[in-house]
């Protein structure tokens, strides 16, 4: 929705890493098509990551948009965001960042990066729902993106001939929605920042270095991972860091006054026993969405911020 909303015309550059998802290389493939822009893949450096040198000297006055994924599917590769978000300000180019991989895996600062707009889904690493993530967009940059598709959501209709759009991020959001994903969505959010961010990363990336020296050993197997963050953690001790506190469980639905096994809401610290012959089949859910539910951003505080 964000990429769409940008006004691309013939000869206009978007820059992208050679890692890039399908999923945003076939949208950017289509605008070419249909408008006669061009996308132009950076050359990666020998770790196999984009290579920052090489996409300062591609920029010109012809480039609209540097798009990156941060952390791909496979193969160990951490894409240098903060680096490109640099190179994006300098030469005032609009910067997307698609952070799928990296949102409840690690610590994510959308302004330590300086990107202009980034998209997370929720069934990843924050193990919420499937179809529903989060969009941010950086306030200042938000006037210049009208959506490709918007409703009485996004806008509000004031006359016969005219419509005003939301002035936040929610103007990418459409009316009808699944309320049940938003919740899910918000207690994995709670979840992950219960646990800390630093010490999720510490942990996933620890098992993965112990993995990564171990698996050579295997007859057969040959590690092929890319990145300077895998090569390092390789070359390094193998991280034993464990999580230390753990959420008990049914934390988050006590805090906000659930019970998620009864399907009600109670002002009482600890639920009441029910005789199983009377008592009622639950749900599992709770009846009523708890504060903040919507979630909050596990990146930015800042900018304006959209759970569609």
């Amino acid at each position: 929705m964000a990429f769409s909303s940008l006004r691309l015309a013939r000869g206009d550059r978007i820059l992208t890493s050679a890692a890039e998802y399908a999923s945003n290389f076939i949208p950017f493939l289509q605008v070419a098509r249909r408008t006669g822009a061009i996308v132009d893949v950076v050359p990666s450096d020998p770790d196999g990551q984009v290579s920052v040198g090489a996409l300062q000297g591609m920029i010109d006055d012809r480039v609209k948009l540097i798009s990156l994924t941060y952390i791909p599917t496979n193969g160990g590769l951490v894409n240098p965001a903060r680096a490109v978000g640099a190179v994006a300000r300098r030469a005032g180019v609009p910067f997307i960042l698609d952070a799928c991989q990296a949102v409840g895996q690690m610590p994510v600062d959308v302004r330590e990066i300086g990107c202009d707009v980034l998209s997370a889904t929720g069934r990843k690493f924050l193990r919420g729902p499937r179809a529903v993530g989060f969009l941010y967009v950086r306030r200042d940059f938000l006037n210049q993106l009208e959506p490709s598709l918007v409703d009485m959501h996004g806008a509000t209709w004031v006359s016969r001939d005219t419509y005003a759009l939301r002035p936040d991020a929610r103007r990418f959001e459409n009316f009808e929605s699944n309320a049940a994903t938003k919740l899910g969505l918000g207690v994995a959010v709670d979840y992950a920042m219960a646990w800390g961010l630093e010490a999720i990363r510490d942990r996933a990336w620890g098992l993965a270095a112990t993995l990564r020296t171990k698996l050579p050993n295997v007859p057969g197997v040959t590690v092929r991972d890319i990145g300077a963050e895998s090569r390092a953690r390789s070359h390094g001790s193998a991280s034993t860091s464990r999580l230390q506190t753990r959420p008990r469980p049914g934390w988050i639905w006590k805090r906000a006054g659930f019970y998620p096994w009864s399907g009600r809401r109670s002002t009482t610290t600890t639920p009441k026993k029910r005789s199983t012959a009377s008592a009622p089949r639950s749900t599992g859910l709770p009846s009523r969405r708890p504060p903040g539910w919507r979630g909050r951003c596990a990146f930015d505080p800042a900018g304006t911020r959209s759970s569609s």
